[in-house]
Formats: structure tokens, sequence, C-alpha cells
């Protein structure tokens, strides 16, 4: 079984909904991933910036996903 790009696309697919349904307080806030104050002198480590790009993710992309997992799921029940 080849992977095209329609199988690289739901991967993709697959990893930012997993990003977006990760929930800070129950999930994230127990590992030490919470949102911390950022420091004022803009040196961020890289474990601050993965929080972040988590945050925006879960923010941006909420309402492009729904749409998206719809288009995936009517592909993948019309051509199989």
């Amino acid at each position: 079984m080849a992977i095209g790009i329609f199988g690289l696309l739901e991967v993709m697919l697959i990893f930012v909904n997993a990003i977006a349904i990760l929930n800070e307080d129950r999930f994230l806030a127990k590992i030490g991933w919470g949102r911390q104050v950022a420091d004022p002198y803009g040196q961020e480590s890289v474990k601050a910036r993965l929080v972040n790009l988590i945050s925006a993710v879960r923010t941006l992309m909420r309402i492009p996903l729904i749409g998206l997992n719809i288009v995936a799921i009517l592909y993948l029940v019309i051509l199989g």
C-alpha cells in the first residue's frame, strides 16, 4: 500500500486534530506544559514556544478544522 498525497494530508489533519483537542487544564498543566508568563528578555525556551504553538493551533484552527474534517470524511465516504 503506497502512501499518496491524500494519505499525507490525512496524517497531517489527524496530527493537527490531536493538537487541537489537548485540554490545557486537564492534560497540559499536569505535565508542566501550562501557559507561563512570557520572559521579559525575549529568550523563550523550546518548551514555551511549543506551548504557544499548541495554543495558537487551538485558537486559529478550530473553525477551519471543522471544514477540513468534513471534506476529508466526505472524500473517504464517496471515493473510499
